[in-house]
C-alpha cells in the first residue's frame, strides 16, 4: 500500500510525529489501539474522520519503517 499521501509529518503538529492526513491522530495512536485489542471498526466508530484506508495506511508505515532499520550482526 502507498501510504505517503495518507500520512504527513508537519513539525508543528503533535510534535511532528507522523499523523494520519494532516489530522491530530498518529501512527502511533492508532497502532496503540490496535495493539490494544480494538478492531478496526471499533477505531473508525470512536474517530469517525478516520478511513479502514488510514488504519491500513499506518499499518503500511510500520512496517516500512521496521523494514528500514538496521540489523544488529550477532
Amino acid at each position: 500500500m502507498h501510504y505517503e499521501h495518507l500520512i504527513t509529518i508537519e513539525p508543528g503538529k503533535r510534535g511532528g510525529k507522523p499523523c494520519i492526513r494532516g489530522l491530530r491522530i498518529t501512527v502511533y495512536d492508532v497502532l496503540e489501539y490496535l495493539a490494544g485489542g480494538m478492531s478496526e471498526a471499533e477505531i473508525v466508530a470512536d474517530f469517525p474522520e478516520l478511513t479502514a484506508d488510514d488504519i491500513r495506511a499506518c499499518l503500511a508505515f510500520a512496517a516500512d519503517r521496521e523494514r528500514r532499520l538496521l540489523s544488529i550482526p550477532a
